[in-house]
């Protein structure tokens, strides 16, 4: 997943056309709601003081709140939105990481 997050991060990427924009979004969004009860139930075995659990909880808040939100119209927005859902990708990836959890690659 983090290879395909960079189609849309990587700072060299080129402009995704609206369809395929489409199935980087679709894909970007079922990574994140397959991530998300994964890590939320590793973090939740940790106590309540550990640090790791509290940034694990604090990127799911926001990868939910990013799954809420609809882009504008306009392929610029949709890039925006798509990027928004990589970067959570990411940092759920990293709390799997941080958590000790096996990610599978995809």
């Amino acid at each position: 997943m983090r290879i395909a997050t960079r189609r849309v991060l990587a700072a060299d990427a080129e402009p995704p056309s609206t369809d395929e924009l489409q199935d980087l979004q679709r894909l970007y969004r079922g990574a994140i709601q397959q991530l998300i009860p994964r890590v939320e139930d590793a973090a939740f075995v940790l106590p309540r003081d550990d640090v790791p659990r509290a940034c694990a909880l604090a990127g799911i808040g926001e990868a939910r709140r990013r799954l809420d939100e609809r882009p504008a119209p306009g392929l610029p927005a949709g890039i925006a939105h798509a990027q928004r859902l990589a970067r959570s990708v990411n940092a759920l990836l990293g709390h799997a990481e941080n958590l000790r959890l096996r990610v599978p690659a995809r």
